[in-house]
């Protein structure tokens, strides 16, 4: 973890924009602005999942360079608040986390929530939109967007028997061809939204794809698999040619509009 007195809340991880593809990564991190200090936590919290999805910004540093796109990075904790949620979703500030109380986080001012949308959230999310802008204009297309995560082991006691999760709404139009890229490799287990369900109102992929009518995906891959630089270069590696794949299809980049399951947009 670092800290710094002047604090970037996005990094931006330049490619050829003409290519038509955008990645995200709402958790690669586990940074804070040196004003929260540690949020009163042990060092030892910030090695854990509830400060960052482990393993994932190696595995978007290396896909973005294989690709060649270009990738947009969240820079803080999501202990300091969550970008993958609404700004009216109750864990979006987290004050208890998988058994972990944030003395940081309780009690929650009002002035604060709004001090840490508008000085980390909310560019975050204005980076993101104008980079698919960006692709969008330059490619002359709707663009694909590919956000990058990784999920526990084991919650609750109980095993996750996952390898790599496919977290989607409605629009399938990314997540089968990436599915069945994967189903090549006949010792993978792959989650249909699993471990998670992928429609959840106002996270990332909801604002910048699902109501923009873009292709998408969420890539949910287990940590334990890409906890070291080089497993998780393995799995870029591997996820590259897949992209890569599903970004050529002709119908990734049209504009259709299939609603959310979370209600009217």
């Amino acid at each position: 973890m670092t800290r710094s007195a002047v604090f970037a809340p996005v990094e931006i991880i330049e490619g050829d924009r003409k290519r038509g593809i955008v990645l995200v990564s709402d958790h690669a991190k586990r940074n804070l602005p040196d004003e929260y200090d540690d949020l009163g936590l042990p060092a030892s919290e910030f090695q854990r999942h509830i400060a960052y999805d482990i393993g994932v910004e190696h595995v978007t540093r290396k896909l973005a360079a294989l690709l060649d796109a270009p990738a947009v990075l969240a820079n803080f904790s999501r202990l300091l608040i969550d970008p993958n949620r609404g700004e009216d979703d109750p864990t979006l500030i987290r004050q208890l986390y998988d058994g972990t109380v944030v003395p940081g986080n309780y009690p929650m001012a009002e002035e604060e929530r709004e001090k840490r949308l508008e000085k980390y959230y909310r560019p975050y999310h204005d980076a993101v939109a104008a980079m698919v802008a960006s692709v969008a204009r330059e490619s002359g297309r709707a663009p694909f967007i590919l956000s990058l995560h990784s999920f526990t082991p084991v919650w609750n006691s109980h095993p996750r028997p996952w390898h790599v999760g496919m977290l989607w709404d409605k629009d399938d139009r990314a997540v089968r061809p990436l599915m069945e890229g994967l189903a090549q490799d006949k010792t993978l287990i792959i989650g249909d939204n699993e471990p998670y369900d992928g429609a959840l109102r106002g996270d990332t992929m909801f604002r910048h794809a699902v109501v923009n009518g873009y292709a998408h995906a969420l890539v949910e891959i287990r940590q334990d698999l890409i906890a070291e630089e080089a497993t998780a270069e393995e799995w870029a590696n591997y996820l590259a040619p897949i992209v890569d794949a599903v970004n050529s299809r002709p119908d990734i980049h049209e504009v259709r509009q299939f609603g959310s399951r979370t209600g009217p947009l």
